[in-house]
C-alpha cells in the first residue's frame, strides 16, 4: 500500500464542525475515505480494528446531526471509537495509537473535549449517558446524550440496571445498539428501515402521545391498547424487552444505509423520553478479510493489508504465554477430573481456552460479559460438587469482588481464580492494568494467593490451587514468561512455602511472581539472597524471620501497587512478631500509568531491571553501595 491516499473530503476536516459544512450528498464517500484511511493506519500502528470498520457511518451520522461535543456522546468499552477520533481533530495522530506517549486506546477525557466519558470496560455507557441526561435537565442546557454499545455489552447486568433507571426517570436521550453478532438479516432492508424510520416519526409519536392522553380516561382502554402496540411491533421487532423497560424501541435499522441512518436519527432527535435504536452492522466492514473473521480482526498487531494477517513463517523462541500455560493444563486437568468446569466472562481467546472448549465443550462456560455472575454461578457449581475454575483477567474481577467475597470467601467455597494480565498489560493502559488485585484480595478470609515466577510453576500452581478445599487465585502477568520449560507431570506445592533461588550477604530481596527473575540478576551483581516468595497468603513466615536474622536489608519488589501489597503483608509478619528490621517495598507506584508496551510500563514504573537495581542501591550506605557495585 502506498504512503499516500486519496482523502479529499476528510482532508478538510480537523473538527465536526467540519464535517457539518458538506452537504449529506457527499458523506457516503467521506465514509469510504474514513475506512480507507482507518485501513491505512492501523494497519501500521495495529491497535483495535474491526469494531471500528463497522460504524463508519453511524460514527458519521452522529456527529453530523449532533452538536458534539455540546452534545455528548458515549462510547461504550471505546473499541468503536476510531473513527470518532479521526473525526475531532486526531486523524493526524492515529498512527500513535496506543503506543507510548501516543493517543489513548479508549476515549479519554484529558486527550479531548469530545471524549465526554472515559472507558475501557465494558457495560458502563447507558449508566453515563443517563448521568449526563439528568445533568442536563437540572441545568436547562438542552444537551442530547446518546450512549453507543455493542450487542455483546448488552449482556451485562449494568445495561438493564441503567435502563430500568432511565424508563423511570423517563430521561431524554438515546441508546443505540450496534448490534454486529450477526450478518443482516433479510428482513433489515427497505422494508424495515422504512418501519423504523416511521416508528420514529413526529406523526407516529403524536398519535402515540394523544391515543394515550384519550384513552388513559377509559378504565382498562389504556392497557389493552399498549399491549395491542407491543404486540403488532413484536411481529416485526424484537422491541418489547426495552419497551418495558420504558423506552420506545425504534429499528432494527441497516447500519450501513446511510441514507436510512441519518432519517431516522433526525426522527429521534427530535422525541422525548429515553429512546432505543437498534441498528444492524457488520463487524470489519469494508475490508474482506476483517469481514470474514472479526474475531481475528478486532485487536491487530502490525499486517500488509494487501495480504492481510498471515501466520508468522518464524517460530517463537519465547516459549509459550502464561494465557496458553493456563489452557494447557486446564485441557489436561479436565481429562483426568470429570467434576472440572471452566467459566470465563467473555474472554475465551484471550483467557487461552479455544482448544479447551474444542476438547470439552460441555464443561466450558462462557457467561458473556457477566463479571459477577460467573463468580456465583461458579460458588453454585462449587456447593454442588464440581470443580469451577474462573478465567479471567485482573482487571475484570475488580468487578465481582462482591461475588469473591459473599460469594466465595464467606462460605469457604473451592472455586480456583486463573487471574490473567495481572501486573502491567501494555497497549490497553490504565483501565485494564491489573495493579490492585493483590491488594484487594488479601485482605479476605478463606483463600489463598500465589504469584508462579514462571511457566512451569504457573502450571503447578494452578494444580496446587485446584486440589484446595478452599478458594484459591494464581495471578500471573501476560504474555511469555523467562522461558522454562513446562513439565507436563503435575506436582503439589507445600502451602504456604517459599524457595531460596540464591544465598548471599546483607541483603535479601524476597520477590514475588514475575519479578523474581531480574531480581535473580541482581541479586547475582549485588552477591544478595534472592527468594521467590510464591506465597502472597499465607505467607512463608518462618522464612521472613530467618531472613531477618541473617541481612541486614529486607527488599520486596511486586508487580502490584506498593499500598495493601504482598510487601505490606512482609511488613506485617515483622512487626507482628516484634523484629526491629530495615525493610523497603517496592512495586507498582501511586499513579495511573501512561498506556504503552509492557516493557514501556515497567520501565516507567522503575520495575524493570534498571529500576529495580537502582532502587535496591538507593536503600544501602554509600560504603557498601560502592563495595557491592564494584565487585560486581
Amino acid at each position: 500500500m502506498s504512503n499516500e491516499i486519496n482523502t479529499p473530503l476528510l482532508d478538510q476536516i480537523d473538527c465536526p464542525a467540519d464535517l457539518r459544512r458538506l452537504p449529506e450528498s457527499q458523506l457516503e464517500q467521506l465514509v469510504e475515505e474514513i475506512r480507507l484511511f482507518l485501513l491505512h493506519s492501523v494497519s501500521k500502528s495495529g491497535g483495535h480494528f474491526a469494531a471500528s470498520l463497522g460504524v463508519a457511518e453511524l460514527t458519521v451520522a452522529l456527529h453530523y446531526l449532533y452538536n458534539t461535543p455540546e452534545d455528548r456522546l458515549v462510547w461504550d468499552v471505546g473499541h468503536q471509537a476510531y473513527i470518532h477520533k479521526i473525526l475531532t481533530g486526531r486523524k493526524d495522530q492515529l498512527h500513535s495509537i496506543r503506543q507510548w506517549e501516543g493517543l489513548a486506546p479508549f476515549p479519554k477525557r484529558d486527550e479531548s473535549e469530545y471524549d465526554c466519558f472515559g472507558v475501557g470496560h465494558s457495560s458502563t455507557s447507558i449508566s453515563a449517558a443517563l448521568g449526563m441526561s439528568i445533568a442536563a435537565a437540572r441545568n436547562g442546557s438542552g444537551r442530547k446524550s446518546v450512549a453507543i454499545i455493542g450487542d455483546g455489552g448488552l449482556t451485562a447486568g449494568m445495561v438493564f440496571e441503567a435502563m430500568n433507571h432511565a424508563g423511570a426517570e423517563h430521561s431524554d436521550m438515546l441508546v443505540i445498539l450496534n448490534d454486529n453478532n450477526m450478518a443482516i438479516s433479510p428482513n433489515v432492508g427497505a422494508l424495515s428501515n422504512r418501519f423504523a424510520q416511521l416508528l420514529s416519526g413526529k406523526i407516529y409519536s403524536s398519535v402515540r402521545k394523544s391515543s394515550k392522553k384519550v384513552l388513559s380516561n377509559i378504565p382498562n382502554a389504556l392497557e389493552i391498547a399498549k399491549r395491542a402496540e407491543e404486540h403488532v411491533k413484536g411481529l416485526i421487532t424484537p422491541g418489547t424487552l426495552f419497551e418495558e423497560f420504558g423506552f420506545n424501541y425504534i429499528g432494527p435499522v441497516d447500519g450501513h444505509d446511510l441514507p436510512a441512518l441519518m432519517a431516522t436519527l433526525k426522527n429521534v432527535k427530535e422525541l422525548d423520553g429515553p429512546q432505543f435504536l437498534h441498528i444492524i452492522t457488520k463487524k470489519g466492514k469494508g475490508y474482506a478479510p476483517a469481514e470474514q473473521d472479526p474475531v481475528k480482526y478486532h485487536g491487530v498487531t502490525p499486517f500488509d493489508p494487501h495480504k492481510g494477517i498471515v501466520p508468522s513463517a518464524k517460530p517463537s523462541s519465547s516459549g509459550p504465554t502464561y494465557s496458553k500455560v493456563f489452557g494447557d493444563w486446564a485441557i489436561d486437568m479436565a481429562n483426568e477430573d470429570r467434576r472440572f468446569v471452566a467459566i470465563t466472562p467473555a474472554m475465551r481467546e484471550g483467557s487461552g481456552l479455544v482448544q479447551f472448549e474444542q476438547e470439552h465443550p460441555d464443561k466450558y462456560f462462557d457467561v458473556a460479559i457477566a463479571e459477577q455472575h460467573s463468580v456465583t454461578v461458579a460458588a453454585a457449581m462449587a456447593c454442588d460438587g464440581l470443580k469451577p475454575v474462573v478465567a479471567i483477567y485482573s482487571t475484570f474481577l475488580q468487578r465481582a469482588y462482591d461475588q469473591l467475597i459473599h460469594d466465595v470467601v464467606v462460605q469457604d467455597l473451592p472455586v480456583l481464580f486463573a487471574i490473567d494480565r495481572a501486573g502491567c498489560v501494555g497497549a490497553d493502559g490504565a483501565t485494564h492494568n491489573g495493579a490492585y488485585d493483590l491488594s484487594f484480595m488479601r485482605c479476605l478470609p478463606n483463600i489463598i494467593i500465589m504469584a508462579p515466577a514462571d511457566e512451569n510453576e504457573c502450571r503447578q500452581m494452578l494444580y496446587t490451587g485446584y486440589k484446595q478445599d478452599c478458594a484459591v487465585a494464581v495471578r500471573y502477568p501476560r504474555g511469555t514468561g523467562p522461558g522454562v520449560e513446562v513439565q507436563k507431570e503435575m506436582t503439589e506445592l507445600p502451602i504456604g512455602k517459599a524457595e531460596i533461588k540464591r544465598k548471599g550477604k546483607s541483603i535479601a530481596i524476597l520477590a514475588f511472581g514475575a519479578m523474581v527473575a531480574d531480581c535473580e540478576r541482581i541479586a547475582e551483581d549485588l552477591n544478595a539472597t534472592v527468594v521467590n516468595m510464591r506465597f502472597v497468603k499465607p505467607m512463608d513466615e518462618s522464612l521472613i524471620i530467618d531472613m531477618c536474622a541473617e541481612h541486614d536489608l529486607i527488599v520486596t519488589v511486586e508487580e502490584n501497587s506498593i499500598q495493601a501489597g504482598a510487601g505490606s503483608a512482609v511488613n506485617e509478619v515483622i512487626a507482628a512478631h516484634g523484629i526491629a528490621q530495615r525493610i523497603a517495598n517496592y512495586g507498582l507506584p501511586d499513579r495511573l500509568l501512561p498506556h504503552g508496551s509492557r516493557e514501556d510500563m515497567l520501565r516507567d514504573a522503575g520495575l524493570d531491571y534498571d529500576g529495580i537495581l537502582k532502587f535496591i542501591t538507593e536503600q544501602m550506605d554509600d560504603s557498601e553501595r560502592e563495595q557491592r557495585l564494584s565487585s560486581a
